[in-house]
């Protein structure tokens, strides 16, 4: 009897490894809009084609704000920047949620081993810099500026063979092509300590958060990877602005452009240039992410792991006459999501809408676990389990001006609420203080790449609207009702 009972202590003592407990390989790029091959795009991303294969692509993902820290913010806890109080970068999520549950953290109290590679937070404008309650380890390789990226080397540095376009991203060039490995740059060592950490804790469960930085300027992909591509071959774009569309819809690009009245206006081989290193960009951060995927296989626990991989929020590289980000346009708002879960069937494309706030409480089902009360997310595990589709509409904002943390006031004049169905998006912008509606934008269908994207004309001028459009106000209504003032949410 004694020894029946040692060996059921010891039992309960060892590593969890029950296929109720799968672990979760959570990947999030920066700055990347939809724009992967598998997506229809020009994008070189056979890592993440593969994935997709293998899991479950999301055609109608979206972001609820365009900006890093609040998305990351909203998705990392499962709600929406209202309901976290946070628009900008220069506010920590905690600062007026101090009790917040993050995702991680919640796995973390659920017994798995929460680490944290990259840049998965963004709060290094903040005193607080990320969030250590939410990992069991420090944070690795993340509290430094994108323009602080400059290549390491050990010899000789090579010659820079980009152009770019007469002004610098913080301390390093706005586009750089230099033949020099991937560890040079900041994504290139993310990797290699994300393959270090997989090691370390393969044998629990574990939450591997990894963050790479790309497609994030500056655009400095190493030249291998702008080797890919023919700058001449990338698809036409849209640069005008939509008709009718307001000018509150609108931003100055200052990110890419600088502030004005030191803005630049980017000549057309400045423009193809940069675009050429934002698909550079791409195909450096998928390799990486490859590099990951391969050390997931070769430890054998790709059929008890999650794997996610997203985007914090879209780009612009000159569409609609449009830099970085900061809009409720569709190339801000859409994102790309990819879902592997074991036991799942790999469907390759989903037409469910989904909300990155609904990551939180579809990851805990897939686990097992019970979310926190509060979320304002829904799971999407049936979608990824069973093809069905539940959401049909996902939220989008952003406030007016595009950097107003950086002004005196340091509150918006206005914020956009944008709801997007799979027949199109419907925009209000309203008065921060009083509600009054300032401009509306409606867009609806035609077809570039996998997914419906149409922003020629704003369709909200035409005399009689149609029933798509009368059926996304009437959701961007009841979700953020027209008679409260966006200051008293």
């Amino acid at each position: 009897m004694r020894t029946l009972w040692i060996l059921a202590a010891l039992f309960a003592c060892a590593p969890v490894r029950a296929a109720d407990k799968p672990n979760v390989l959570f990947i999030v790029a920066d700055d990347l809009r939809a724009e992967l091959g598998c997506y229809g795009g020009d994008a070189k991303t056979p890592h993440l084609d593969a994935l997709a294969r293998s899991g479950t692509r999301f055609d109608f993902a979206f972001c609820q704000q365009a900006v890093c820290n609040p998305s990351r913010s909203s998705f990392l806890t499962g709600k929406r920047p209202d309901s976290l109080h946070l628009w900008s970068n220069g506010t920590h999520f905690r600062a007026q949620n101090p009790d917040v549950v993050t995702l991680p953290q919640h796995f973390k109290a659920n017994g798995y081993d929460t680490r944290c590679v990259g840049k998965i937070f963004h709060n290094w404008h903040t005193k607080e810099k990320g969030d250590r309650r939410s990992w069991s380890a420090d944070e690795f390789l993340h509290y430094a500026n994108h323009g602080d990226d400059a290549p390491q080397v050990k010899n000789e540095l090579p010659p820079n063979t980009a152009k770019g376009i007469g002004r610098d991203y913080g301390m390093v060039p706005v586009c750089e092509c230099r033949d020099v490995p991937d560890e040079a740059y900041y994504d290139g060592r993310v990797a290699s300590e994300a393959v270090r950490t997989l090691a370390a804790v393969k044998d629990k469960p574990f939450f591997l958060a990894v963050g790479f930085w790309k497609p994030h300027a500056p655009f400095n992909a190493p030249k291998k990877y702008w080797d890919l591509y023919d700058r001449a071959k990338l698809q036409d774009f849209q640069a005008a602005r939509p008709k009718g569309a307001p000018e509150i819809a609108f931003h100055d690009g200052r990110e890419i452009l600088g502030i004005p009245p030191k803005a630049i206006t980017p000549t057309a081989e400045q423009v193809a240039e940069m675009r050429h290193g934002y698909f550079a960009n791409i195909s450096y951060m998928d390799a990486q992410v490859g590099k990951v995927l391969k050390a997931l296989d070769e430890h054998k626990l790709r059929d008890n792991t999650i794997v996610v991989f997203l985007s914090d929020h879209g780009y612009h590289t000159g569409e609609l006459g449009l830099w970085a980000k900061t809009s409720c346009f569709e190339f801000d708002a859409r994102v790309p999501l990819i879902v592997r879960a074991p036991k799942a069937e790999p469907q390759v494309a989903s037409r469910a809408v989904v909300e990155l706030i609904d990551l939180f409480p579809t990851l805990c089902e897939l686990a097992n676990l019970t979310p926190p009360k509060g979320l304002d997310g829904a799971s999407f595990v049936p979608a990824v389990r069973e093809k069905r589709i539940a959401k049909t509409v996902a939220f989008t904002q952003h406030p007016r001006p595009a950097y107003y943390d950086r002004t005196e006031k340091g509150v918006p004049d206005a914020m956009g609420y944008s709801a997007r169905t799979a027949e199109g998006r419907y925009t209000e912008w309203r008065d921060w203080t009083t509600g009054k509606l300032l401009g509306t934008e409606y867009y609806g269908r035609v077809v570039r790449g996998n997914v419906a994207l149409n922003q020629l004309n704003n369709r909200f001028t035409e005399i009689e609207p149609s029933a798509a459009q009368k059926a996304a106000r009437d959701a961007l209504h009841k979700q953020f009702p027209p008679d409260v003032p966006p200051a008293k949410r």
